[in-house]
């Protein structure tokens, strides 16, 4: 799984940008929080678990462990 289409593929199922998320995200956590630096985090895998999370929230979805069976 690549986080960074799967990212892209529920922005897009919202009808949303990142740039929309960004601004949501820079309003709920008080920093600035620029869509070039999430889609550098992105292309070069650095982003982090939480951040993912925070973007997952903003777009109304979570991540789940689910046991192999």
């Amino acid at each position: 799984m690549d986080v960074k289409y799967e990212l892209k593929s529920i922005i897009a199922k919202k009808a949303s940008t990142l740039k929309n998320v960004c601004t949501h995200l820079a309003l709920t956590k008080n920093q600035k929080i620029s869509p070039n630096n999430i889609t550098n985090k992105l292309r070069r895998k650095t982003i982090k678990f939480e951040e993912v999370q925070d973007i997952l929230d903003v777009l109304g979805y979570h991540i789940e462990f689910v046991e192999n069976k």
